[in-house]
């Protein structure tokens, strides 16, 4: 309320008004605040309702808990409780989707140059949302369609109720008494007659009310009974105006306004009215009571405006992070990793910033999925260029396969041994080729010159006397392996198992059309090494170098073979470790305590340690080629 009482406020057509005639009107227009709200909800009383359901932070939810949450609402609550949430998690639910389709897209476009036109993505959650938004409609059209029947009735019931009461005061010729009961049961009747429609709710009251007061005021009643009535309604009131005063000083200022709305709802449609000498007191101090309140929860809604742009400015910051990111230089695949954990810390930071003012919302989640989307653009440009270079290595293998194939049948060994060797040089210094055609095109390879060499050793290795009394002695000893036990002392035990080794190595080479009696021993040492408690990787590399004594016995050809197949399982195993890493960037919420997450990780340690394993092959291959 304003203190200076002789303030006179300038107008735009000359005249002053003064100030309490400006607190009046501010009065008027938080009253007329009230009951515009009591009208909109005096067409359906579960409108009401809607201030006890929490309007949750739907944006920041994932499109799986927004369906739950509507799923929740539908199956619980009255229809038009919750139009407004409903439509809030529709729009955020469609954000969020379209945002969803557009990666999609673009993950397309990637893996099909450019082509977007058989882009069809099929996405059940959506129907799930579509199917369960669909019945709220169905059942708000139906729920509408029986209020409108409601209302129309209803009013048609008021205004009967209100031609009753004119006639009753028109044409009174009972007694007293007589009248006053019949207007009480016209009020009683009124009081249940049921919501109308809002835009008649104001003029109806109105009218009923001019009439009662009419009634009291013009009619001969007697004078005791009628101020019995009037003392009635003066206390009731005066017991609003107390209540009202507390909720002045209420905290929560939203439920004290809720609670407003009821109280002038009690004022205007139960209590009648009170003696001339007090209407215009009770009422000036009830409207002042009311737009202290109003103004409260004005200052309530200021605040959380105020509060709507500190979020706005948040996220546009957060926008203008992931644009100079989308401009940053980048140049390998792990770089590119860590670009997409800020870029998805980022989009997290968004979600969470809170609601903006109404009228840019939409203009806000545009820039941000125009940003993330040009930051995807980038990223499909760099990995677009890798599928190219994989492509290119594909066409030179599957050159370098038709031409081993173009000579597997050769005779002349002198002369194609040397070409076969250079193809399998060249082959080495190829790069990665697509996942999905790797292993086909290294079978196809390895077949072609096993097959070319496997003629050539069938030529040049003709079993000698050695050789067969080597076999003999050999599949003797594997006879003498059979009652071998180990101790149970490491040490010992890896002594004699070495022993085994280094006696079978003596007892020289064989046949190459009986080496697999080299297998059948290398399955007996493979089970005593299992035996040992010796580390997967220390077994394993026991095992190789067993192996790889073998291959030293035997031609070139052998060991050349040995190093292209672990060459390829170093890059088969790279290649799977790309993939896992490639592939945490598509998991939504792709932090380290997500356990989708940790698997994966989980995946990634696991083929590291295998590529040390393998590595750490070549390099012992690599080494027994230089001695």
């Amino acid at each position: 309320m304003l203190e200076e009482k002789n303030d006179n406020l300038p107008v735009a057509d000359g005249q002053e008004i003064t100030n309490e005639e400006t607190v009046q009107n501010e009065n008027l227009e938080a009253i007329a605040a009230i009951e515009s709200s009591n009208a909109e909800e005096s067409e359906d009383e579960s409108i009401s309702e809607a201030h006890d359901i929490p309007m949750l932070n739907y944006e920041a939810m994932s499109m799986d808990e927004l369906t739950v949450e509507l799923n929740k609402l539908v199956s619980n609550e009255k229809m038009m409780a919750i139009r407004n949430h409903v439509e809030e998690i529709r729009k955020e639910f469609m954000a969020k989707y379209h945002h969803f389709i557009d990666e999609k897209r673009d993950e397309y476009s990637h893996e099909n140059n450019g082509d977007t036109s058989g882009f069809d993505y099929h996405f059940p959650l959506k129907n799930k949302f579509d199917s369960i938004y669909n019945n709220y409609k169905e059942q708000k059209n139906q729920h509408f369609k029986q209020v409108q029947n409601n209302l129309k009735h209803n009013l048609d019931v008021r205004l009967a109720i209100i031609e009753e009461l004119k006639n009753l005061i028109d044409n009174s010729g009972d007694s007293i008494q007589e009248t006053l009961k019949t207007v009480n049961e016209l009020r009683d009747r009124w009081k249940n007659a049921g919501p109308i429609p809002r835009d008649k709710y104001n003029h109806v009251w109105n009218n009923f009310h001019f009439h009662i007061e009419r009634f009291y005021d013009h009619l001969h009643l007697d004078r005791e009974a009628r101020d019995l009535d009037f003392k009635h309604n003066l206390e009731q009131k005066q017991r609003i105006i107390v209540r009202v005063e507390e909720l002045v000083n209420e905290e929560d200022v939203s439920k004290a306004f809720r609670e407003l709305q009821s109280l002038h709802k009690i004022w205007k449609e139960e209590i009648g009215p009170v003696s001339r000498e007090h209407r215009e007191e009770l009422w000036n101090r009830f409207s002042e009571l009311t737009r202290q309140l109003h103004d409260k929860r004005e200052a309530l809604f200021a605040k959380a405006r105020e509060i709507e742009e500190v979020n706005l400015a948040k996220k546009k910051e957060i926008i203008d992070q992931i644009n100079a990111i989308a401009k940053e230089e980048v140049a390998s695949h792990n770089v590119w990793q860590s670009q997409i954990e800020r870029i998805e810390a980022l989009r997290a930071a968004f979600m969470q910033a809170g609601k903006v003012p109404m009228e840019v919302n939409e203009e806000t989640w545009s820039s941000f999925k125009d940003a993330v989307r040009n930051f995807n653009a980038q990223k499909n440009a760099f990995y677009k260029d890798i599928k190219k270079d994989q492509q290119d290595n594909l066409n030179k293998k599957l050159a370098l396969v038709e031409k081993a194939k173009s000579l597997q049948e050769s005779d002349d060994f002198n002369a194609t041994t040397p070409v076969m060797k250079q193809i399998q040089e060249e082959w080495k210094k190829i790069g990665h080729v697509p996942r999905k055609y790797s292993d086909a095109v290294w079978k196809d390879f390895k077949e072609a010159c096993n097959h070319y060499f496997d003629r050539m050793h069938a030529k040049r290795n003709e079993s000698s006397a050695e050789e067969t009394e080597a076999f003999d002695q050999k599949k003797e000893y594997l006879e003498s392996l059979k009652d071998f036990q180990l101790t149970g002392e490491h040490k010992t035990d890896l002594d004699a198992i070495k022993k085994h080794i280094e006696t079978w190595k003596g007892l020289g080479k064989v046949a190459h059309n009986r080496r697999h009696i080299e297998g059948k021993f290398n399955k007996i040492l493979d089970a005593l090494f299992d035996k040992l408690s010796l580390s997967k990787k220390d077994a394993e590399m026991a095992k190789f170098n067993n192996r790889l004594g073998q291959l030293a016995e035997g031609d070139e050809r052998q060991l050349q073979n040995e190093q292209i197949f672990i060459m390829r399982k170093i890059d088969e195993v790279q290649n799977d470790i790309f993939q896992l890493e490639n592939n945490i960037q598509f998991i939504s919420n792709a932090k380290a305590d997500n356990p989708l997450v940790k698997e994966v990780n989980k995946s990634i340690e696991r083929q590291k340690e295998e590529l040390k394993t393998w590595k750490e092959k070549l390099k012992q291959i690599r080494s027994l080629k230089q001695e």
